[in-house]
């Protein structure tokens, strides 16, 4: 069974993290939330998730994939060293890695997306040109191991294209 794990905090956008878990479990992936603590985290607008375990925690080895979620989360989850860690392995073992609105700000901050080619929340797109991505606004990218999506209205392509990649 393949695992995927999904790395958010506080203020997350509810259901950028409910749709990957759901759609993730679906097809029979064992899906891990993990976030700064284990335990309760609150979305913006208040759906209530439980992290299964704290970045610090996390053995990224043991994860076929990862999903980073936007919302006001990724803004915090950059601050962590841990999660960068964790984005570093996945990029650097060229797993599959899924983003959405404004999660690609902490694959910035991980330094891992130089050269590539994404998208995310327009809000965060001159973040991302700066940071040497050639922003693309279109509803998913894929570039090798990366997918990303702009906002909640690229659900469906987000995932269908991600879970794609995960299968390759």
């Amino acid at each position: 069974m393949k695992k995927v794990l999904i790395i958010t905090g506080p203020f997350f956008e509810d259901i950028e993290v409910q749709y990957p878990y759901y759609r993730l479990k679906e097809e029979g992936y064992e899906v891990i939330i993990a976030a700064p603590e284990r335990g309760r985290v609150e979305g913006k607008h208040g759906y209530v998730i439980n992290a299964d375990l704290a970045f610090d925690e996390v053995r990224p080895a043991e994860y076929d994939a990862l999903v980073v979620p936007g919302g006001r989360a990724p803004e915090r989850v950059r601050l962590y060293d841990s999660a960068k860690s964790i984005v570093k392995h996945f990029f650097e073992q060229n797993k599959p890695v899924a983003t959405i609105c404004h999660g690609p700000q902490v694959l910035i901050s991980a330094g891992v997306v130089k050269g590539r080619k994404g998208t995310s929340y327009v809000g965060i797109r001159d973040d991302l040109i700066v940071a040497g991505v050639e922003y693309l606004d279109e509803p998913v990218v894929v570039d090798g191991n990366w997918v990303s999506s702009r906002h909640p209205g690229d659900l469906d392509v987000w995932m269908r294209e991600f879970i794609k990649v995960v299968e390759a």
